[in-house]
């Protein structure tokens, strides 16, 4: 695929003969084919660089180049970009649909249960095999600027720059090598700042190049930057048609959760309806206390009207859920708005440098989120919009501008994907596959007819039970088995899925055949559990 093809030769080796007498002939085809073997050695192609731009919790409904109604009213032109000049993939899931997990599981190819890495909890362990790792052993130069939150201290990686735990928005503290650092300004930001800092000082170099650059947003508390504080004020956001979802239609799990709009999201630091009483809270001292004077002016310019207002009326019931979810929409979608600008400073730089040339360019998120579907905010659960994540790849010669693909395919596959385009062999331990034959439309027989799916972290925050499940794009079959109960959706039936069809007669050969192919893959990946056969 990179191997040197030399040009004109038949031209090249015409000359030879010509100028040359009959007795020096094989000399001269000797020096001829010696001085292309060196040409070919020193303009051997430079392998690939990747800039893999990675999100936390950035829904695929918000993402413009996805087409959905939501994202009509707060496009996303820059990423848009990603999709335009390369490849949407429709049907990308992850593994364990949690922040610290989902990286765990890109850094290394792995299910949860084989890199150790089940719950936010877990302290990664920075001495397995990671694809960064084997880049550096390849001659590569690697990085990883902005959101870790693996807890322990980065390793396969040249240059690093990351945010304690979850982060801060505004003045965000840094962790480097050896200390601790403030930066003044806006997490999303800085973290490009410093990435195009690096990016730069590659300029001078031969040596091909992986950088991860990992931003903080949208994660929750949702705080817009000072260039967005006014977008989308004026906007009224449709309500997804399940936004008072009653649970009827499944079991416990969905009507014990702890994520719902209603109940769960806080006017205080969620929504920023700061009362006198909440400023003495912690969460206030990690979000608005830690703007400056002019950082504050700015906010409170906007938000004060807000709450006066919100005080104005009183709101109780469904009334108060809907101006929750307004506020909720305003400020996660201008969240993501700086994202957005801040990838189309990237994609800038590199095109007017030259370097999307010779890289492929990655945009993914961590998981999904609930934009209010089923009344909920948060992730967790297999249910479509938390369970599938976006994924945008460019690379320019390889990918068809404006494709997409509908294979299934997981997070669990990026370092697969990454270590073939670099010609990196792939260790044993990884389980996904490369992407490379669906990146350039040739997608194999063999090609994955199922997703595995399992989620560990009960009882923590938000109370999601733990569940496990298999899917094939359509039919979907989850089982939380602490509770033994099981559920099945039909994708092209019930695409919101609100009502769970396991007990219907109709259904019973299909769901026996998913339960086999469940343990199977449960075979394949090594998954070791108890009481999840059935």
């Amino acid at each position: 695929m990179y191997r040197y093809q030399p040009t004109s030769m038949r031209f090249k080796l015409n000359r030879v003969i010509r100028f040359t007498s009959f007795y020096f002939i094989p000399a001269a085809l000797v020096a001829f084919f010696s001085c292309t073997s060196n040409t070919q050695e020193k303009i051997e192609p430079k392998k690939p660089n990747i800039v893999f731009i990675f999100t936390d919790d950035h829904a695929f409904q918000a993402l413009s180049a996805y087409e959905h109604e939501l994202a009509k009213f707060a496009p996303t032109p820059n990423l848009d970009r990603i999709a335009q000049h390369g490849m949407r993939f429709d049907k990308c899931y992850v593994t364990n649909s949690i922040c610290a997990p989902s990286r765990a599981t890109v850094l290394t190819g792995a299910h949860s249960h084989v890199n150790g890495h089940r719950t936010n909890n877990d302290t990664f362990d920075g001495s397995q095999v990671t694809f960064p790792k084997l880049f550096q052993e390849n001659g590569y130069t690697t990085a990883l600027i902005g959101k870790w939150h693996l807890k322990s201290e980065p390793t396969g990686f040249d240059h690093w720059e990351i945010l304690p735990g979850q982060g801060h928005y505004y003045n965000p503290t840094f962790i480097i090598p050896g200390d601790t650092i403030i930066e003044p300004g806006y997490v999303t930001d800085i973290i490009t700042d410093k990435s195009l800092k690096w990016l730069k000082a590659k300029e001078e170099t031969d040596q091909p190049f992986m950088l991860m650059l990992q931003h903080k947003a949208p994660h929750r508390e949702w705080e817009k930057g000072p260039d967005h504080l006014t977008l989308y004020e004026d906007v009224v956001f449709r309500e997804p048609a399940n936004l008072f979802d009653d649970y009827s239609g499944r079991g416990t799990a969905a009507k014990e959760q702890d994520m719902t709009i209603e109940k769960t999201m806080e006017l205080a630091s969620d929504l920023k309806i700061w009362t006198e009483e909440s400023r003495k809270s912690g969460n206030f001292k990690r979000t608005y206390g830690r703007m400056d004077e002019t950082q504050k002016a700015a906010w409170d310019a906007v938000y004060d009207p807000i709450i006066a207002d919100f005080q104005k009326q009183n709101l109780s019931g469904d009334e108060l859920t809907r101006w929750k979810y307004q506020r909720y929409m305003r400020d996660y979608l201008a969240v993501i708005r700086s994202v957005d600008d801040n990838v189309g400073r990237v994609l800038d730089y590199l095109e007017e440098s030259g370097l999307d040339e010779n890289t492929l360019i990655v945009y993914t998120s961590d998981q999904g989120f609930y934009l209010g579907e089923h009344g909920w905010f948060d992730k967790r659960f297999m249910y479509e919009e938390s369970y599938r994540t976006p994924l945008l790849m460019q690379w320019k010669g390889h990918i068809a501008p404006g494709s997409v693909n509908s294979d299934l395919v997981s997070n669990l596959d990026f370092a697969q994907t990454f270590l073939e385009i670099s010609d990196i062999p792939a260790p044993v331990t990884m389980q996904g596959r490369s992407l490379v034959p669906l990146m350039t439309g040739n997608t194999p027989e063999d090609w994955r007819q199922y997703l595995y799916y399992h989620y560990y972290e009960f009882p923590a925050v938000h109370s999601v039970q733990k569940h496990e499940g298999i899917t094939n794009g359509r039919y979907k079959l989850i089982h939380f088995y602490e509770l033994d109960e099981w559920e099945f959706y039909d994708l092209a039936t019930d695409p919101m899925e609100m009502n769970s069809t396991y007990s219907d007669p109709a259904n019973q050969q299909l769901i026996t055949t998913l339960k086999d192919r469940l343990s199977r893959l449960k075979r394949q990946y090594g998954v070791i559990h108890p009481r999840t056969d059935s």
